[in-house]
């Protein structure tokens, strides 16, 4: 099997160095194993480059790594679909780690001897369009969080770490009614206004929000929660229950949120609208989102594999109609 480490050679800070420290430490701990780096060109190259040498090579298999956050895992998801001979993992070295949470976080990853032992997991993706996400697809409120985020990340105090906050701030400024209407497997969510809607596969977005704590990334269904238009007062009243995953129990939010599983969410919004892809801003106001059950196979250490198998122990109803 080759090993392919893929990763953005501009990227700074902790990235930078964690490369520097995987690179000597498959120099002098790992020469035996076929492997190489790929520095990134630009945005999508690293999709473009994963297909290319899959292609090229379709009886070897290949491991790609994700040296990065969860843009770079999705581009390299971009890369991979389709594909027989690709499996991929992540080195989670970015800002934003949120899928690999799913499995108990990112040391698990960042543990490279694990890391190259791990056992393969075929995992489900949605798709929307020609577009894929690994992890979480959402809009609303979280699109005027995701845009804030992108502008911020970079910036001292408000960014890194903290850019999800700083999102936050600014959405509950302009972004507390967003009319589209939400329907899952042909039922109708909503009468036309949302705070914001999150269709998960993974369980966290935003850095530390367990938005969809019972979801499970290899059940052939989509976690959707729908949490309707509420003041500003209830919002910061209940969001530290909302981030620590215990919302869809809590009778604080009855009438608050609708959650269901299914398989293909239809939305349609007013011009101007946009969703979160993985992070990525996309701006489309009628599209549809597919679940494509074990589209991936997913590299995962043992102890986060683990996990993941504990990780939604008490379960998920079948049905939440309206909590």
């Amino acid at each position: 099997m080759k090993h392919i480490f893929i990763y953005n050679p501009t990227a700074g800070g902790d990235n930078r160095q964690r490369m520097a420290a995987l690179q000597e430490k498959m120099k002098t701990e790992y020469s035996h194993l076929d492997y190489e780096f790929y520095p990134t060109k630009a945005a999508k190259d690293a999709t473009a480059y994963v297909r290319a040498r899959l292609a090229a090579e379709p009886h070897v298999q290949m491991r790609f790594y994700a040296c990065g956050g969860d843009g770079t895992a999705n581009e390299v998801l971009h890369g991979v679909i389709g594909f027989d001979n690709a499996s991929m993992t992540c080195y989670p070295c970015g800002s934003g780690n949120d899928y690999v949470k799913y499995y108990g976080g990112k040391e698990r990853f960042l543990d490279l001897d694990a890391l190259l032992a791990a056992e393969e997991k075929v995992v489900d993706a949605m798709r929307i369009g020609d577009r894929y996400s690994l992890n979480v697809t959402n809009f609303g409120f979280d699109t005027v969080v995701a845009k804030t985020m992108h502008e911020v990340r970079h910036k001292k105090l408000i960014g890194g770490k903290h850019a999800y906050t700083t999102g936050i701030v600014k959405a509950l400024a302009v972004a507390m009614k967003n009319e589209c209407t939400v329907w899952v497997d042909g039922e109708k969510l909503n009468d036309g206004a949302i705070l914001l809607c999150t269709v998960s596969n993974g369980r966290y977005v935003g850095g530390a929000y367990c938005c969809a704590p019972h979801s499970e990334n290899d059940d052939g269904l989509l976690d959707i929660c729908l949490v309707k238009p509420l003041s500003r007062l209830t919002f910061v009243r209940l969001v530290n229950t909302y981030k620590a995953g215990k919302h869809l129990d809590d009778p604080r939010f009855k009438n608050m949120i609708v959650y269901r599983r299914g398989k293909s969410v239809r939305v349609i919004a007013p011009e101007g609208f946009g969703y979160s892809l993985d992070g990525e801003i996309v701006m489309d106001n009628d599209f549809t989102i597919e679940i494509c059950p074990g589209a991936v196979r997913f590299a995962v250490p043992r102890a986060a594999a683990e996990n993941a198998d504990t990780g939604a122990e008490n379960g998920a109803p079948e049905m939440v109609v309206e909590v």
